[in-house]
């Protein structure tokens, strides 16, 4: 018995295993070199936002470590019922600050409690010192205030910590007045 077979249902048939294993094969070059070029397009606009994202974090960040020494300080000068001084390091607020309370066995000498640095890509600006007193209030006149300022590329953000005579620091988006 033989079986006859036109042209046509072969070809139907070569054309359907074709297209069977071009399906698996996975994508074409003109489909890769697409979506690659759309990803391009797509990272390129989407750098810049993240630059300002970073740069707002990192002056967010920063002032919040400004406000938890400011908190430390006036906590432990209510602590330990003496003066405690939150100081810039010797290279200025830039190369970080202390926490320093007066040695409880030799009065003139300095115990530093805590020290801290700076992240890179920030700066930091304000009094040489903030003193708090036993009772938690800040030594001086006027209310200190910091400036922080982080970039990112071409970005920057802006916070500032400030502290009322109460001694009560607070992180602000509106500058110092």
């Amino acid at each position: 018995m033989t079986y006859t077979t036109n042209s046509t249902q072969t070809n139907t048939k070569l054309w359907l295993a074709v297209k069977q294993r071009r399906q698996a094969a996975g994508f074409t070059v003109v489909e890769m070199l697409t979506a690659v070029a759309i990803f391009g397009i797509l990272a390129t606009v989407a750098v810049p936002s993240f630059s300002s994202l970073i740069a707002s974090q990192r002056a967010s960040a920063m002032a919040t470590d400004i406000y938890v020494a400011l908190v430390e300080s006036r906590s432990e000068a209510v602590k330990r019922n003496v003066n405690v001084t939150l100081a810039q390091s010797s290279g200025g607020w830039h190369a970080g600050w202390m926490i320093q309370a007066p040695d409880p066995n030799n009065g003139s000498n300095t115990l530093t409690l805590e020290s801290h640095s700076v992240a890179t890509g920030t700066g930091i600006s304000g009094p040489d010192n903030v003193v708090y007193q036993s009772s938690g209030r800040v030594q001086g006149n006027s209310a200190p205030c910091f400036g922080i300022t982080a970039t990112q590329g071409s970005s920057s953000a802006q916070k500032w910590v400030t502290i009322d005579l109460s001694g009560r620091p607070l992180v602000k988006t509106s500058s110092c007045s």
